[in-house]
C-alpha cells in the first residue's frame, strides 16, 4: 500500500482532505506547492495524487506533465469550475475532476472507487484479534463479522492508525464527526463504549485521564 499525495496550498483544505481520507487507513503525504510535489514524486511512488490547480509557482496543470509519465492516477480537487478547465484537466490525463467546495463523503467515495478500479486497494489491517478491511469497511474477529455503524468504523480506524498514542477528545470528535460538527462528549463516550463492547476490547481501548482515549500498541 503506497501513500496518497495531497497537493494544496491552503492548510485548512489540506487538513479537511486528510481527515476525509483517514478512514482508508492509508498513509497520507502533504505538499503545499507544485515544486514540493515534484520533489516528492521524484523520490517515492504514490497510489494517488489529489491535486489543486491554483498553486504557488508551478500550477496543477503544469505539474500534470510531470506526473503523467509516472502512471500515478490524479484527481483534480480545485475551485476552478469552468467547463474549459474541467475538460483541460481530464485531457491532461486526470482520472477525475472535483470542484471545491466538495462534500467529504463524495470525495471519499470517489477515491475508494479509483483505488478499486486501479487495483490499488488498501491493505487489510490486523490489530490484536481483529482484521479490518478499510476498502469494504468491514471488521472480522476469528472469522466472524463484527457489525459496526459507519461512525464506529471510522472511530476504530482513527484509533488504529494512532495506536499507542493518546488522542484528545476534541481531536477524536473532529476526525469522526467532522470539523463543523458541534462537540458532543457524550456521543464520543457512547461510541467508545460500544466499540469496547462489540470488540471485547475494554482492556485495549483505554481512557487517558484529562486527555481522551488511546488504543494500546501491540507488544
Amino acid at each position: 500500500m503506497l501513500p496518497i499525495l495531497i497537493v494544496d496550498d491552503e492548510p485548512h483544505i489540506a487538513r479537511l482532505i486528510e481527515m476525509t481520507l483517514e478512514p482508508l487507513g492509508q498513509p497520507l503525504v502533504l505538499a503545499c506547492d507544485g515544486e514540493r510535489a515534484a520533489d516528492l514524486l521524484e523520490k517515492q511512488q504514490f497510489d494517488l495524487v489529489l491535486l489543486d490547480v491554483m498553486l504557488p509557482g508551478v500550477d496543477g496543470f503544469a505539474l500534470m506533465d510531470y506526473i503523467a509519465p509516472t502512471g500515478t492516477p490524479v484527481i483534480f480537487l480545485t475551485a476552478k469550475n469552468a467547463v474549459a478547465d474541467r475538460v483541460r484537466g481530464l485531457k491532461l490525463g486526470a482520472y477525475d475532476y472535483i470542484v471545491k467546495p466538495f462534500a467529504p463523503a463524495e470525495l471519499l467515495a470517489r477515491v475508494e472507487g479509483l483505488l478499486r478500479h486501479t487495483g490499488r486497494r488498501a491493505a487489510t489491517l490486523r490489530v490484536f484479534d481483529a482484521e479490518i478491511d478499510p476498502d469494504n469497511r468491514t471488521v472480522t474477529q476469528n472469522g466472524c463479522a463484527v457489525e459496526l455503524t459507519p461512525r464506529e468504523f471510522t472511530l476504530l480506524l482513527v484509533l488504529v492508525r494512532a495506536r499507542g498514542q493518546a488522542l484528545y477528545r476534541d481531536i477524536l470528535y473532529e476526525r469522526v464527526w467532522g470539523p463543523d460538527a458541534e462537540p458532543n462528549p457524550r456521543a464520543l463516550d457512547l461510541h467508545i463504549h460500544r466499540l469496547r463492547k462489540k470488540l471485547d476490547w475494554a482492556d485495549k481501548i483505554v481512557t487517558v485521564p484529562k486527555v481522551g482515549y488511546k488504543l494500546l500498541a501491540e507488544r
